[in-house]
């Protein structure tokens, strides 16, 4: 039988709770917590994974396509800031960059958001467009969300890991 199963760092109980939740509300089935050393395997069987995440196969993630479905388009099109809230507390940060300018030194927060799959950066970036929040490739597999307003904008959608 198919299981979803979502490692998440004993660092943050909140995640864990949420990860539960979600795989409950998504499919009312048993989920499951199992104990390793420094996180928490989160786990579902069910025979509807697959349909329910069609884009899941063989093989790294960025090494194969990532599209969304056309319901799942529909879904993030409606909930753009919930999609980014994912993708920031899996592959994401949010940082105090320091940056010195004619010898003064200037703090402000940033937001990182690195993977290596071009089709899951292109997803952030739609989503990111989607909420008229403006950011950068500073990588080719590193965004950067640094203006002020989009910072306050994404700190809105995202908020901090718990």
């Amino acid at each position: 039988m198919p299981v979803l199963r979502i490692y998440c760092s004993d660092s943050w109980p909140n995640l864990i709770d949420l990860c539960e939740r979600a795989m409950k509300e998504v499919l009312a089935s048993s989920v499951q917590r199992v104990q390793k050393q420094g996180c928490v395997g989160v786990q579902s069987y069910g025979t509807h994974w697959p349909c329910l995440l069609p884009q899941h196969g063989p093989g790294k993630k960025h090494e194969r396509p990532i599209v969304l479905a056309d319901w799942q388009r529909q879904i993030v099109k409606a909930h753009p800031g919930s999609f980014l809230r994912g993708l920031f507390h899996s592959d994401g940060c949010r940082v105090s960059n320091r940056v010195t300018v004619r010898g003064k030194e200037y703090v402000y927060p940033r937001y990182m958001f690195t993977n290596e799959s071009t089709d899951i950066m292109g997803l952030c970036q739609w989503a990111l467009d989607l909420l008229g929040i403006a950011w950068r490739m500073n990588r080719r597999n590193c965004l950067s969300v640094a203006r002020r307003g989009a910072v306050a904008a994404l700190d809105r959608h995202v908020g901090p890991k718990s």
